[in-house]
């Protein structure tokens, strides 16, 4: 099995532009089901997941031309002709959960094996479900796959979240596109990826009004006109901007981040700039500047958009690790997201875990370690934490990261950091 070797003691410094981001790439892709004509997808990241996912669209019968080292993807969704997602394929990732509502909005019928993914706790699909049920769809089990029908098509109706869900919130605004009537979804997230995927449905004649914000209204329409050479461009990815930030300010360096909507990382820049750090902006760029100096502690909560991505918890909770003086931080998102830590804690960190929170005594320097990914966040955290420990860092199961992060071998080289792919 592959795995990263790193020596440690690297400064970290330099530029780099921010890839398309996975967290919209994904719905969208899957959105696409609903299109009616050729479509291409541009600044999309090369990510095993998207790789995944034309896997799925060649198992619906869709021609894919995936030109991944070009970052886009050609595809025609109107040759789809099987509605299912069988389990070899949905046990890769839980994206493919994303198939089943606009399977059933477009064709009345989708079949979706229970899907797997990250083992960051519990993600269940039940607000998935009970939307679609709220639409008038059917639900049934069956021998571990979920069934959706729909054979007079989708109705409108009332939708509230009782928690902020950006899946349920996606699989929601699909089904909803095509169904007979006015929506009402009240609670929704507001994450621009989500954002993202409400545009793309528009500029194919989707009707949505509302986005951006907690409330959405959509008047269904019969089916979507995807203009003829339609185009869209995936918008930058946050996590990995807000990833390579925090590079910086345990390195005590400087990294510039391009091709970035500064305003999607409020929350993040935020607490880097109570970490001691200086933050630099332009209309499509951020620049983190730590040199020399360490940075200081901050307490983090995730939250829902506008607040702490929980895709940023483990690299804020490395930033802790380094820092001055003493931090809480506090997951809200996933119950089972500190697997990371028994990891720093392999490489010296000072960290005590009670229930979903963790308390942080920062240290002055990690040692190199044999560790272990365990996720596609806490892995990038493990390898950022190679780079600046005294020593060589072994980093196993890296199949992670390559879920996440595009080529992460020869972009931190962009930003003075030798990591080796091995055997």
């Amino acid at each position: 099995m592959q795995h990263f070797i790193i020596n440690g003691g690297q400064k970290i410094a330099g530029e780099i532009k921010i890839v398309g981001a996975k967290n919209a790439a994904l719905p969208i892709f899957f959105a696409a089901i609903l299109g009616s004509s050729d479509i291409e997808l541009t600044n999309i990241p090369n990510l095993t997941d998207i790789k995944y996912t034309c896997d799925i669209f060649t198992n619906f019968g869709a021609k894919v031309l995936p030109e991944l080292e070009n970052n886009r993807i050609n595809f025609k969704p109107q040759f789809i002709n099987n509605f299912t997602v069988p389990y070899e394929l949905a046990s890769k990732m839980r994206a493919s959960i994303w198939a089943l509502a606009p399977l059933v909005a477009k064709f009345g019928y989708a079949k979706v094996s229970l899907p797997g993914g990250c083992s960051i706790g519990s993600r269940p699909i039940d607000m998935h479900l009970e939307a679609l049920k709220k639409l008038g769809a059917k639900i049934e089990f069956s021998e571990g796959y979920v069934i959706a029908t729909a054979e007079e098509g989708l109705k409108a109706g009332n939708i509230f979240f009782d928690k902020v869900s950006v899946g349920a919130t996606v699989s929601a605004v699909c089904a909803a596109v095509l169904a007979d009537g006015v929506t009402h979804m009240e609670n929704v997230a507001t994450e621009p990826e989500v954002v993202d995927v409400c545009n793309f449905l528009v500029a194919q004649g989707a009707q949505i009004e509302g986005i951006g914000t907690k409330v959405l209204k959509i008047t269904g329409v019969k089916s979507l006109n995807t203009p003829e050479n339609f185009t869209y461009e995936i918008i930058p990815d946050r996590i990995e901007c807000g990833t390579y930030l925090v590079a910086a300010a345990i390195a005590r360096s400087k990294v510039t981040c391009t091709n970035i909507n500064p305003h999607h990382l409020d929350a993040t820049l935020a607490k880097l700039e109570e970490a001691g750090a200086k933050i630099t902006l332009t209309d499509n760029s951020v620049t983190c500047d730590m040199e020399g100096r360490r940075p200081k502690a901050v307490n983090i909560i995730t939250a829902p958009y506008p607040g702490v991505a929980t895709d940023m918890q483990a690299q804020f909770t490395l930033l802790n690790t380094l820092a001055e003086g003493t931090s809480v931080v506090t997951e809200t998102i996933f119950e089972n997201r500190f697997m990371h830590v028994p990891e720093l804690q392999r490489m010296g960190a000072n960290i005590t875990q009670n229930g979903n929170t963790i308390y942080i005594q920062g240290i002055e320097q990690l040692s190199g370690a044999h560790v272990k990914a365990t996720d596609l966040r806490a892995s990038i955290s493990l390898v950022l934490a190679g780079c600046v420990a005294k020593g060589t860092t072994h980093v196993d199961e890296i199949y992670h990261i390559d879920r996440g992060y595009e080529s992460i071998e020869d972009r931190m080289k962009l930003i003075g950091c030798t990591i080796v792919r091995a055997e």
